[in-house]
């Protein structure tokens, strides 16, 4: 826990250029237009004093703890920086029992609690009261989704925010301004080039500590000639070489990349599937990025070939987001060998497509009131539901009823494959069809 006056007193060169070039007020701040901007909800609740309790959700280094510091100096509200990752139950109640001194001396006191997430239950119920009484306004900040790692008691009392990632021209903007700011290389000359902040910004992929982070590398390792510091491509390489080829300035080869992966694994080719994963991991790929990419894979290229595939496919994830790298390489590759060596089918993929496209034509397409549900005497008395039949009051499970519109009687979006598992599903649904078309003679 550190309770601290809003940006510190030391504004040393010893610092990091991040913490250095930290925004104190809105307008310098980068990004997050859809909230921050002109008329923008946030904006207008920190403009006019009238902050509740809120969760900032979004990835690293998009400004979750500077919004959380500029917001406090808006409000004049004392600030409470607290971690999630070093306090306990002893450390909230501290901080609570001086947040109610504050309170009844008629001072608001404003805690930031950085990765909200890795507290559990009990810790975040300790904040229910204190925020109920409004001795305290509440700023969480999570990189994980808080409808599943924030309890739902507190979440109802908070505002969620989402804060997306920075974009690479509003990097390439906050760079410019940390070169030419005293704060940041202000005070002598730095030559690099556009095309050179261009690759730093799309290294960066959206985190702004990143992109100064690697800034200031590449600057303290230019030549130097006297006041004067020339960043070449080759130290700029240098420092960004890990991810030089996945994440070169128009994203082409990471999507040849992924496309390979998923052509391989399409192939029934685990050689070349596992290279491929191999090749995006060791450049730095996020391995979530990949894991939802399997999962898609999962139901769009296997299908019900083999429904395992799916539950392979979210396990990989899910082990992935547990351990995260290096650990889940192995979790990954499992996933992707499996995917390689099952049977292939993309009649669900097919299915969804064609009933898209029939869908989008026929938007106003009326329900049929057979299959409507008739919860007020009005619709009993239009017919909703009339003549429904339920299926499982019969012996096959089954009835003839018509579930699609008129105009698309008949119609067949899933044509299940012979691959597989599927072929035992092609031969129930010809039962099932067989049945009901002799029903609907009689």
């Amino acid at each position: 826990m550190e309770q601290q006056s809003l940006f510190g007193n030391r504004a040393g060169q010893d610092m990091p250029l991040a913490t250095r070039m930290r925004p104190r007020t809105l307008e310098e701040f980068a990004g997050q237009r859809h909230l921050l901007g002109k008329g923008k909800v946030l904006r207008q609740l920190i403009e006019e004093d009238r902050v509740s309790s809120m969760i900032f959700w979004g990835p690293p280094g998009v400004g979750k703890t500077t919004l959380a510091q500029i917001i406090a100096a808006r409000t004049k509200a004392n600030f409470i920086n607290f971690s999630a990752v070093t306090s306990g139950i002893k450390e909230i109640r501290g901080v609570m029992s001086e947040a109610e001194q504050n309170h009844r001396m008629g001072e608001r006191t404003l805690l930031f609690i950085d990765e909200i997430h890795r507290f559990n239950k009990a810790q975040q119920d300790a904040f229910l009261p204190f925020v109920e009484k409004g001795s305290i306004v509440l700023i969480g900040a999570t990189t994980e989704n808080p409808s599943f790692e924030v309890n739902a008691a507190l979440l109802s009392r908070c505002k969620v925010f989402v804060l997306q990632a920075l974009s690479e021209d509003e990097l390439v903007e906050l760079m410019k301004r940390a070169i030419k700011d005293p704060r940041g290389f202000g005070n002598q000359t730095v030559e690099i080039t556009d095309e050179m902040l261009k690759m730093l910004a799309a290294f960066a992929n959206g985190d702004a500590r990143t992109a100064l982070g690697t800034l200031e590398m590449v600057v303290l390792n230019g030549h130097r000639e006297g006041d004067k510091t020339t960043v070449t491509m080759e130290t700029l390489e240098q420092c960004i070489s890990r991810k030089s080829l996945l994440y070169d300035k128009t994203g082409e080869e990471h999507y040849n990349i992924i496309s390979a992966l998923h052509k391989s694994m399409r192939n029934s080719d685990p050689d070349a599937a596992v290279y491929w994963l191999s090749r995006m991991l060791e450049a730095g790929e996020d391995p979530l990025y990949v894991a939802r990419r399997l999962i898609r894979f999962a139901s769009e290229d296997v299908g019900m070939a083999d429904s395992r595939a799916l539950e392979i496919a979210v396990a990989a994830y899910q082990a992935s987001h547990f351990i995260g790298m290096p650990e889940c390489s192995v979790n990954l590759t499992h996933a992707v060998v499996y995917l390689s060596m099952a049977p292939k089918s993309n009649a669900l993929y097919v299915a969804y497509e064609s009933a898209k496209r029939d869908a989008q034509k026929m938007l106003s397409e009326p329900v049929p009131l057979v299959i409507r549900n008739a919860p007020t005497k009005l619709m009993k008395e239009l017919h909703y539901g009339e003549g429904y039949e339920y299926a499982h009051d019969t012996a096959e499970k089954l009835t003839a009823m018509q579930c699609l519109p008129d105009s698309l009687a008949g119609k067949k979006y899933y044509r299940p494959t012979e691959q597989g598992s599927e072929a035992r599903v092609k031969e129930r649904l010809r039962q099932i069809e067989a049945w009901k078309a002799e029903r609907r003679k009689k």
